[in-house]
């Protein structure tokens, strides 16, 4: 398969091997090709080159139709359900022959024994929007089962499952995959899942085939090594150990409302101490995003207070400079950075006032500007053809470290960070994580806000569980698991 979009070409020659009755997992990072593969399986794009075969015979996927009709579906990482609709009304409406109107006498006897015949349980009166995401995940692979679609593409399926959810899932596909009634190709970055549930798998790096093994023999290494190639990974900084370090960030009761005047986030009480990390696990929506905004300045408190060394704090530029908080926000490109200066200026929001950037309170002095954000790219390897390009232009990873360069270029006393990783390449994933932790290891308080629980795992001194709105557990990371984390996530 090869697919060319302009100058560039996304899939190079790519040829790939799924047997029937396997547990296929498609890796790589972000940028490989593994959309653009998967897409071109589906019929959303014309391949420049290349075919699909089924059963060894090649087949025309001009469209997601044709691929439905073939018996290949796709679950994507973010639900296509109807909210307002039941289990029951989703699978009928999904089909091409749905009726004008549903005889759900004769629908819903049909509907019950599909159920029976297969492991996932989904309550079909329910609606949609009252699911949990488990659930909905379940539907949405009972959907493609319903409409006998038996190769099955997962993008990402777990991102938004606890830990039980996710080995459920997987451990139930897995089960039918064994026994013949489908054949499943996951796209994946979590290596462990791979391991413990794929029998096979096949890596792209930068639009072609690098490797591909049997994933219960391969090693983690091997893996990794195929889809990084030979790049240099900066290795973890050591985690020092502190004893008995003052409490730094203290939330007292600290309470904020959604759009609608709901509770976002109700009651959160934590501390965090001086070299320690504080890493908030839980599923998507459980108010994670709404805490990270009112410690920000971007949510108003209703109720509660923030404390830095046991002194009021109130999240706006003053304070900040005061208590030395820095932060690294979910989506840098959205919320920390304006696009369409360049990466000098946006390095440079933290001191445009201050000399020497600033004379007289408020003439802004450019090659100063300039000068520092030099320094700062190379100490920190920003990739950038130059200071005055826009931050814009700039790949993912390079954003994320060049608002921590900005970030971590002073003395800090608190770093707030949430989902630092999201859809980065390996390498920027080993050197965003080694910065966090040098933090740690130089004094500072770091609260870790991450839907990535292996990121918590790696990095946290402590586990806090969101559920809620609200944290329902704290515990150190040596006396808990992923098991029993999972199950606060769920609400349990």
């Amino acid at each position: 398969m090869t697919k060319i979009f302009g100058p560039l070409v996304a899939l190079d020659d790519v040829s790939i091997d799924v047997k029937s009755g396997s547990f296929h997992a498609l890796l790589g990072e972000n940028g490989a090709g593994k959309s653009t593969l998967v897409k071109c399986i589906m019929g959303f794009y014309d391949a420049t080159r290349g075919s699909v075969l089924l059963d060894g015979q090649e087949v025309a996927v001009n469209s997601p139709r044709d691929a439905r009709d073939l018996g290949i579906g796709m679950v994507y990482q973010h639900f296509t359900l109807v909210p307002c609709l039941t289990a029951a009304e989703n699978l009928v409406v999904s089909r091409a022959d749905a009726p004008a109107i549903v005889d759900w006498k004769s629908e819903k006897p049909k509907l019950e024994a599909f159920m029976e015949r297969l492991p996932f349980k989904v309550p079909l009166n329910a609606q949609v929007s009252t699911l949990s995401a488990g659930e909905k995940q379940k539907l949405e692979i009972l959907k493609l089962l319903y409409l006998d679609q038996r190769f099955l593409i997962l993008d990402e399926p777990t991102s938004v499952l606890t830990p039980g959810e996710a080995d459920e899932v997987l451990g139930l596909l897995g089960e039918m995959a064994a026994r013949g009634e489908i054949t499943v190709l996951m796209i994946s970055h979590k290596f462990r899942e791979v391991k413990a549930f794929c029998d096979s798998f096949t890596v792209l790096r930068r639009g072609r085939l690098t490797g591909t093994g049997d994933a219960r023999s391969a090693t983690v290494a091997e893996m990794s090594r195929m889809m990084i190639g030979d790049t240099e990974v900066r290795e973890r900084a050591e985690r020092r150990i502190h004893n008995d370090q003052p409490v730094v960030l203290e939330l007292a009761g600290l309470c904020a409302q959604d759009e609608e005047g709901r509770p976002a986030i109700d009651v959160v009480n934590l501390k965090v101490r001086a070299g320690e990390i504080v890493g908030i696990a839980g599923v998507s929506g459980n108010g994670q995003s709404a805490l990270v905004e009112a410690l920000a300045g971007q949510r108003p408190q209703s109720d509660g207070r923030i404390f830095i060394h046991g002194k009021p704090f109130e999240p706006k530029r003053s304070d900040f400079d005061r208590f030395k908080v820095f932060g690294l926000p979910e989506e840098p490109l959205k919320n920390a950075t304006v696009p369409r200066m360049s990466v000098a200026e946006n390095m440079a929001f933290r001191s445009f006032d201050k000399p020497p950037v600033a004379s007289l309170g408020w003439w802004l002095s450019p090659g100063p500007m300039r000068k520092k954000a030099e320094e700062l790219i190379a100490l920190y390897r920003v990739k950038t053809t130059s200071p005055d390009s826009p931050i814009e232009a700039l790949s993912g990873g390079n954003v994320q470290r060049a608002v921590l360069a900005r970030e971590l270029s002073g003395d800090v006393d608190v770093l707030i960070v949430a989902n630092p990783c999201f859809g980065l390449d390996f390498a920027s994933v080993s050197e965003i994580r080694s910065q966090i932790m040098e933090q740690r290891n130089r004094g500072a308080a770091v609260l870790l806000v991450s839907e990535d629980l292996d990121e918590i795992l790696e990095l946290s001194d402590r586990v806090a569980v969101m559920s809620g709105g609200t944290i329902s557990y704290v515990a150190p990371i040596g006396e808990t698991d992923r098991n029993t984390i999972g199950q606060h996530m769920a609400g349990h």
